[in-house]
């Protein structure tokens, strides 16, 4: 169970730190779905926790907040 919740944390903070980025910029989340390409329903979906995002998702987003994904294995 343990190392489900930390799957869950870490992804939760993940989807915080780009949905802050995107905010910090003024940005709405249309405009952002429209940089990755996709629709701004799965924007939203992803900002709430309700989608399990790839990291190929992740790394677009990140890309087109002007940000990079950074992994650490410990």
């Amino acid at each position: 169970m343990k190392e489900c919740n930390t799957v869950l944390s870490t992804r939760l903070a993940a989807v915080e730190q780009l949905k802050n980025a995107r905010k910090a910029q003024d940005m709405t989340q249309e405009t952002l779905a429209e940089r990755v390409g996709t629709k701004k329903s799965n924007i939203s979906r992803f900002e709430s926790g309700k989608y399990n995002p790839s990291l190929d998702f992740l790394v677009k987003i990140a890309d087109s907040l002007g940000k990079q994904i950074q992994i650490k294995i410990k």
